[in-house]
């Protein structure tokens, strides 16, 4: 496992995954983890092509998206320090019809895919423990299919701020209003109304692609009900995270 190269700490901990392991578990993976720095915009795998590796993100948000024949995207779900990229390589699809690209920049450990695979198969712990966020992350999927269809751009927005501010160590976001209409597949103008409406009520301050985070009750109070509803499922499949 390399780190020297880079100046700040990290610690396999703060990957809420591992830090569920049994510590014998994760000392077996250990000697093949690698940290490695993820850049925004950065392509960790595309729409059908065989995965080789499997990301365990500490302070890098990753948007999973789906890409139409004509461009257009829509994110799906996003993962941060509370899971893994890559989930083919276990659930034995070897593929993904999504991609996935880096929303927020930052660092995850990084572990051959064969490698994922055999903890996987010979580990009771791992084998739980994975597909208990699988059906997390699946949860996240469906429930923004919901949100989708039957919420506001300005609820859909507070849903998508909760989610990525979550897996963010601070109360900022780096992140241009054109991006974010592209992870919710809605016009920029609807995203520029909405969040001059929770700029307006001091809930967050945008300013030149950076988002504060000012008043969290405040920005739950204006979510629909699907933040809550993957939020206790995560907590209820994975109640060894890091409470935030």
């Amino acid at each position: 496992m390399t780190t020297t190269s880079f100046p700040v700490l990290h610690s396999l901990s703060q990957n809420h995954l591992f830090k569920a392991l049994p510590v014998d578990e994760l000392e077996k993976l250990r000697p093949n983890l690698e940290l490695i720095p993820l850049s925004l915009g950065k392509v960790l795998y595309e729409s059908g092509c065989k995965l080789t590796h499997v990301y365990f993100p500490t302070t890098a948000i990753v948007s999973l998206l789906y890409i139409t024949e004509n461009g257009s995207s829509t994110e799906i779900a996003i993962v941060g320090n509370e899971g893994l990229v890559g989930l083919a390589l276990f659930m034995g699809g070897e593929t993904m019809p999504n991609t996935g690209v880096v929303q927020s920049g930052g660092f995850a450990y990084r572990l051959q895919g064969h490698l994922l695979k055999q903890a996987f198969n010979s580990s009771v712990a791992v084998r739980h423990l994975f597909l208990r966020y699988t059906q997390a992350l699946i949860t996240q999927m469906t429930q923004t299919a919901v949100c989708n269809r039957h919420h506001s751009i300005e609820q859909q927005l507070c849903r998508w701020l909760l989610l990525s501010f979550d897996r963010l160590s601070s109360n900022e976001l780096i992140m241009t209003q054109e991006l974010i209409s592209n992870m919710l597949g809605v016009r920029r103008e609807g995203i520029t109304e909405a969040a001059r409406k929770l700029q307006s009520a001091g809930l967050i301050k945008y300013q030149r692609g950076h988002i504060t985070l000012l008043d969290r009750p405040g920005l739950e109070d204006a979510v629909c009900e699907c933040y809550q509803v993957v939020r206790q499922e995560y907590d209820r499949l994975l109640p060894d995270r890091t409470a935030i």
